[in-house]
């Protein structure tokens, strides 16, 4: 019996170290997502948002220059985005210069785009 006690006992503290381990994980992936989110907004504020509207809401400050929360999910989850900002993003604005990322800033900055993007609601009532 007190065998039996003994048994149940680990397997209780063993499942118990496993669930905290687990949350602590995932905890941590959370939070490394979260900083990168942030380091990506502090980018891009940093180098867009003279033209660029980087948040949420507001406009843009040049006329020609998109808000960034408008891109949408097919130029966002292009594979090639992240690739791109560290190649060199070019465009054929003549106000817009280029900017090359590390890898690190291109996925916070792109993870930070994805964060802020605005869908449109479909109505479905009828």
């Amino acid at each position: 019996m007190i065998g039996h006690k003994r048994r149940a006992a680990a397997e209780g503290t063993s499942t118990l170290f496993g669930t905290a381990l687990l949350l602590v994980l995932v905890g941590t992936g959370t939070q490394a997502a979260q900083g990168g989110t942030a380091r990506g907004k502090i980018l891009l504020q940093a180098m867009c948002a003279r033209c660029h509207a980087v948040g949420r809401t507001g406009p843009s400050p040049h006329p020609d220059a998109p808000a960034f929360r408008s891109f949408g999910d097919d130029k966002l989850y292009d594979n090639d985005l992240a690739q791109r900002l560290q190649d060199g993003l070019f465009t054929v604005h003549p106000d817009m210069p280029t900017f090359h990322f590390s890898r690190e800033d291109a996925e916070a900055a792109v993870d930070y785009l994805r964060s802020i993007q605005v869908h449109d609601k479909i109505n479905t009532a009828h």
